[in-house]
């Protein structure tokens, strides 16, 4: 096989980095059944470890552990997932809203973006990293794509910010892995170059597990899995916080 198109072990990704950051992942089960989202997130800081994933409806919200720890709420607290009519948005931080938003005025993912940039944490300046699933019927079916989206530092000094789009037609067992760093390190590195192409399973729990199992065990804070039945639009969810709401 051309290495091209060789799928990555998404287990293997993760054990050999310490620290990806914030990660997603979006592609299709091998069996075509079904949608899959992944989000995670890691933290060094005590600021940034302090946080909890909550399900509130069809949206997933991050919330501090421990309210009274809280430094600065102003990057770690945000929804990471919606649903917006029949598109899921999956992100980083709060240019969930701002796609959401655009989307409600009849606006693109693409428009969205364009308004926003890297995060303002010198000297690392963490891109912004987006998702979106769109479902849709197709001579009698119902198909869906997806769309992923980094917002990053043209430079060191974060004097300019390049924003790179990349839309996907599903492939049965593939996904599309995007995270904020490359490593760890001081400044943290960047993630570099296209979305990592990476191996999907049928079984959620199995699947989930590994990715919680295989994330640094000093560093993960929350992961959540969401599975749609692309025929039906039923949802399967999984959950793991590291830390407990006091």
């Amino acid at each position: 096989m051309n290495d091209t198109y060789a799928l990555n072990d998404i287990e293997k990704l993760l054990s050999e980095n310490t620290y990806p950051g914030r990660g997603i992942i979006l592609g299709m089960t091998p069996d075509c059944k079904k949608a899959v989202a992944v989000y995670f997130i890691m933290g060094r800081s005590e600021n940034s470890r302090n946080r909890v994933f909550e399900e509130t409806g069809d949206d997933l919200i991050i919330y501090p552990a421990d309210e009274s720890k809280v430094e600065d709420p102003s990057l770690i607290i945000y929804k990471p997932v919606r649903k917006f009519e029949n598109r899921l948005i999956v992100t980083n931080g709060d240019q969930t809203d701002t796609i959401y938003e655009f989307l409600e005025a009849g606006k693109s993912f693409g428009e969205a973006l364009s308004t926003r940039c890297f995060e303002p944490d010198a000297p690392n300046y963490t891109p912004r990293i987006s998702g979106m699933l769109t479902f849709f019927e197709e001579e009698g079916s119902v198909c869906f794509k997806y769309k992923m989206s980094i917002l990053k530092s043209a430079d060191s000094e974060g004097s300019a910010c390049n924003r790179f789009t990349y839309s996907y037609s599903p492939i049965g067992g593939t996904g599309h892995f995007l995270h904020t760093y490359k490593c760890d390190g001081n400044p943290i590195p960047t993630f570099e170059g296209e979305p990592e192409r990476v191996k999907v399973e049928n079984d959620i729990d199995a699947y989930s597990k590994k990715i919680w199992d295989s994330l640094n065990p000093d560093n993960k804070i929350s992961l959540y899995v969401r599975y749609v039945d692309i025929a039906t639009g039923e949802c399967e969810n999984r959950l793991f916080n590291k830390n407990v709401r006091k």
